[in-house]
Parts: structure tokens; sequence; C-alpha cells
């Protein structure tokens, strides 16, 4: 008796369907998972720090571990701090941090341990260094001034607050793995600083462009908030082009060579992608595509 091919075609559509919707239910935790608890952020910290070290041309260290694990504990425990707020503005993750609170506080309590443990290793400084990123995300994130006071929370001062976050985050990817073998900072490391200050910067811009509606009812003033959607591409363009114009600068002067002149620029080509598309597409997209931009040179250097 001969097969009926139009019966083969419906069986494998189905079975297709089936292996989807399990792909599907399997994939969804683990993806919420990583964008919802900050783990991803670990991964990009990682990263970048592993990017930093290949840039300054430093030896292999536990400095990307350290990194990722306090990344991980900082961003972890302000997704439990602002989970009221995102219940407006990102209502899927504050859905999954309350329902998973308690293993988040948990695991990110034990990651700032980790990551601190860790950073002995690299000697006093390092250790000093471990403490920055939670220290400033107290001051950052805390209302540290009594009622009626005139200074405000840092968290909602324009500028100031990206800034911060910015500064903090560059310090550890670039000077992080410097400390950690106890290298002399090399002339490169302060362009390469500054790069991922101006970068860091706009990544932290860019999700406010999402987050307008509840940061202004808050009071936070963000440059969405202040400036506007096109206000705010408009202003990062012009970061971008200092932070293009910098790295030229040092080309031309001999502190960065043609391989790391050629990554940044790709990366500033992502980022500035990414900009472009502001208000355009869907920003939790964008949040993520801005987050990743530096990684593209990981990448180019894997392959």
């Amino acid at each position: 008796m001969q097969a009926n091919p139009q019966n083969n075609v419906n069986g494998l559509s189905v079975l297709y369907g089936l292996l989807q919707a399990w792909v599907y239910r399997l994939g969804r935790p683990v993806r919420d998972a990583l964008l919802y608890s900050s783990a991803y952020l670990a991964f990009i910290a990682a990263g970048e720090v592993l990017i930093v070290t290949e840039l300054l041309s430093l030896p292999l260290s536990p400095a990307p571990l350290v990194a990722a694990l306090l990344t991980f504990a900082v961003y972890g425990n302000d997704r439990l701090a602002d989970v009221e707020a995102d219940e407006k503005t990102s209502p899927a993750r504050a859905a999954f941090v309350r329902r998973n609170q308690d293993l988040l506080y948990s695991l990110s309590a034990v990651a700032y341990g980790l990551g601190v443990a860790l950073a002995v290793l690299g000697g006093p400084v390092a250790f000093a260094m471990a403490f920055l990123p939670g220290v400033v995300w107290l001051c950052y994130a805390s209302d540290l001034f009594p009622d009626g006071a005139r200074l405000r929370p840092l968290k909602r001062v324009l500028i100031l607050n990206s800034t911060l976050v910015a500064a903090v985050w560059a310090v550890g990817m670039t000077f992080l793995p410097i400390v950690f073998v106890g290298a002399p900072i090399p002339a490169s490391a302060p362009i390469i600083y500054v790069f991922f200050f101006g970068t860091a910067f706009a990544n932290v811009e860019i999700p406010n462009v999402g987050d307008r509606g509840g940061d202004r009812e808050a009071g936070v003033e963000t440059l969405p908030v202040v400036f506007g959607v096109d206000g705010t591409r408009k202003a990062l363009y012009g970061l971008l082009a200092l932070l293009a114009a910098i790295v030229g600068v040092g080309f031309g002067a001999g502190v960065l060579g043609l391989e790391t002149t050629a990554g940044l620029s790709v990366s500033l080509l992502c980022l500035l992608t990414v900009v472009t598309c502001l208000g355009r597409i869907r920003n939790d997209i964008l949040t993520v595509a801005a987050e990743c931009s530096r990684l593209p040179i990981l990448v180019i250097w894997l392959l």
C-alpha cells in the first residue's frame, strides 16, 4: 500500500508545530531569566572586560568573572528597588521580579559576596574597586536626603544620573583588568575609558525613551523627559560624533593601533544604528541592541 505524500506532509507539520511549541515553552523562561534578572548584563560585562584585556594586550585574569558577578548583583538589586516603577513602564519585567524576588535577592547577595571575595586576588586596589559599584548604587538609588531638603536624589537629576552610572561602568570595564594583573596604565587606557564612558552613557539614556512616561510621573529627569525623543536622538548623535573624533585623534597620534581603532569604530557604527532607530522600533529591542553594541569587537576577534 503506497503512502499518501499529503499525509506525510501533514504529519511533519504537526510534529514541527509540537516541537516549536515545546521550544517556545522551554525558551521563554530562559529568555525571561536572562533579560529580566539582569543576567544578560553580567555576560556583557564579562565580554567587555575581555575586550579591554585584548585591546590593552593584558594577560587573562579573573577580572571578567568579577565584573560579571558585580554587575549581576548591582542590577539585580536595582530591579528589586524599581519594581513598583517598572509596573508602569516594564510590566513583564516587574511581574518576573515579583514572582522571583526572594531568589533574585539571594542570588544578588551571593554574587556580590563572591565578586568581592575574588577581587582580593587582584590586590587591595581591585578589592576596593569591587565595593565601588555597590556604594555608588546606594547613593544613586536611595533617597539619602530627608523630606523637604533642597537636594534631590541623584537618580532624578538630569545628566548626573546617567553620568554616574556610565562613569562607574567605564571604571570597572577599563581599569579592573589592569589592576588585576598589576600592569602599568597604558597610554591608550584613557581613550578606552572615554569610549566606554560615552557608550555607556548612551546605553543608559536609550531605555529612558521607553520609560519617559513613568519617569515624568516619578520626577526623574532624563534626556527623553526633558528634550523628547528627537532631542535625545540629536544629543546622542553629537556624543557619538565626539567619541568618533576622539578615537580618530587617538589613531592619528599613534596611541591606538589600526585593529583597536577598527574595533571601536564598528562598535560606534552599531550604536549609531540603534540611536537612529529611537522612536521607530520597539524600545526593549533597542535597549538590548545598544547594550550589546560593543560585543561585535569580541566576535570579530573570535572569528
